[in-house]
């Protein structure tokens, strides 16, 4: 009977899935984009929450991985690398144009390879020690990516990276409005479609690794470091494997932000920007994949929602107080007043719970 419950749920949840930007979609492109984004961010979420959900290794420079993948997606994507390397243009005269199928592994290889590379120096570090050093990383990248226009021109510097082609997928470019049936999808609808998509398979991917022996062995080093040692899990692998798994979820979700905006520049991956995914991943529940998909839907959806808020706020003031300062303000007492009423976050595990619970009786 459970089961016949669950599977009618997720019927429900996935018809609801599909219909959603549609539905959307008659109250304009924007709360689609919303959507999209919001997808883009929970791809995020679930990269990071490997590393610290599953793994216990507090990451703060997560967003290198996004940068890295747009980064990558968007040289081999743009009339940039051509235009500036005549060798480039010569072995690729009508442009670098990268199917879909390359993009995807390409990114998730080379975010992966980064990660393990951050991970190698780091073993030793824990806690707040850890958090500064991939602190650190973060921002390496992001004043390389700023400054890498001199004396090659890479990365186009602070003025960053335009003309990125849509994603193309079997002849149908995402770019371009489909029309089907009399009825037309828009550009952010299709790249919806294919966001979701790359949920679900992330989702699955989550959940299998954390009833594996992989995920398992995560787990023990999140609770215990040493016990976990002396148990015979070699902590070394299983922690390189975290950091390398996390970040191709990084690089793949930062190739689809550069396809979907068509521009990329340093200012998209800033501090805030790995601050965010990290609150996602605490505010809805460190280590429950709902948690997380939830904590991620609500942080980037919440901010474009309260502007409908902080508008009115800002007439009563007379224009005194900035908008965009009021949205913050506002979701920084939305975070302050879940954290008090939800310590363990809006949908926590609820095996913490029960270990919670034995210890207080």
């Amino acid at each position: 009977m459970n089961s016949q419950k669950r599977l009618i749920t997720m019927l429900v949840a996935a018809a609801g899935l599909l219909i959603l930007p549609l539905v959307l979609q008659g109250f304009g492109n924007a709360w689609v984009r919303i959507a999209d984004m919001a997808l883009l961010f929970v791809l995020l979420s679930l990269g990071l929450n490997i590393v610290v959900g599953y793994a216990g290794l507090l990451d703060l420079g997560y967003v290198a991985f996004f940068a890295i993948g747009a980064y990558m997606f968007g040289l081999m994507a743009s009339p940039h690398l051509p235009e500036t390397f005549p060798a480039i243009a010569a072995m690729f005269p009508n442009g670098l144009h990268t199917p879909l199928w390359v993009v995807i592994p390409l990114a998730a290889a080379l975010a992966g390879v980064l990660g393990i590379l951050l991970g190698a120096p780091t073993l030793r570090l824990r806690g707040d020690y850890l958090a500064i050093v991939t602190l650190g990383f973060g921002e390496i990248i992001r004043v390389f990516l700023n400054n890498l226009d001199h004396p090659v021109n890479i990365t186009n510097g602070p003025k960053g990276i335009g003309q990125i082609d849509a994603i193309q997928f079997f002849g149908i470019s995402l770019g371009k409005r489909l029309n089907i049936a009399g009825y037309e999808l828009s550009s952010v609808t299709l790249y919806y479609y294919l966001f979701l998509t790359l949920v679900v398979v992330s989702v699955i991917i989550c959940h299998r690794l954390e009833l594996s022996r992989v995920g398992r062995a995560w787990m023990a080093i999140r609770e215990d470091e040493i016990a976990a040692k002396a148990m015979g899990i070699n902590t070394r692998n299983a922690k390189l494997l975290a950091f390398g798994m996390g970040a191709t979820f990084g690089g793949v979700s930062g190739a689809m932000f550069a396809a979907f905006q068509g521009f990329i520049s340093p200012e998209s991956f800033s501090l805030m920007e790995s601050v965010m995914i990290v609150a996602m991943v605490v505010l809805g529940g460190v280590g429950h994949l709902p948690g997380v998909i939830l904590g991620a839907i609500l942080l980037s959806a919440l901010p474009e929602v309260l502007r409908y808020v902080a508008g009115p706020l800002q007439a009563m003031t007379g224009g005194r107080l900035d908008a965009s300062i009021l949205r913050q303000l506002l979701i920084a007492l939305a975070m302050i007043s879940v954290m008090l009423l939800r310590p363990r976050g809006l949908w926590p595990a609820p095996e913490h719970g029960k270990s919670l619970q034995n210890a207080k009786t």
